[in-house]
């Protein structure tokens, strides 16, 4: 058995929980929030047989979109007396952040 985590932008949730419930993939989410943009996530729990695991990553990887989005650039520090224009920067956000772990134990309840 296999537990995969999986952590996806908030735009990409909702279609990935209908493409999960699709298949017929058993998940779990948890609401989170990105550390660098402060964005909306959602977290992903599944546990799954190890002959599906490549199913689920091909639903994970047709559901969450990589796209470019643009944020302000600010200095960690600059001189008072300088004047500082920040411009926008593009970023890579979205997609999926995914870990395949083994479950040495499993026990339903």
């Amino acid at each position: 058995m296999k537990a995969i985590v999986a952590v996806v932008q908030g735009q990409d949730t909702i279609r990935l929980s209908n493409a999960l419930r699709k298949e017929g993939i058993p998940f779990t989410t948890v609401n989170s929030t990105g550390g660098f943009l402060r964005e909306r996530n959602s977290t992903f729990l599944m546990g799954i047989q190890e002959e599906n695991v490549q199913a689920v990553l091909d639903v994970l990887s047709a559901n969450c979109q990589t796209r470019g989005e643009y944020v302000s650039s600010y200095p960690s520090a600059f001189d008072p007396t300088e004047f500082y224009m920040p411009r926008p920067i593009e970023v890579q956000v979205g997609g999926a952040s995914v870990w395949v772990v083994d479950v040495e134990y499993f026990e339903p309840l």
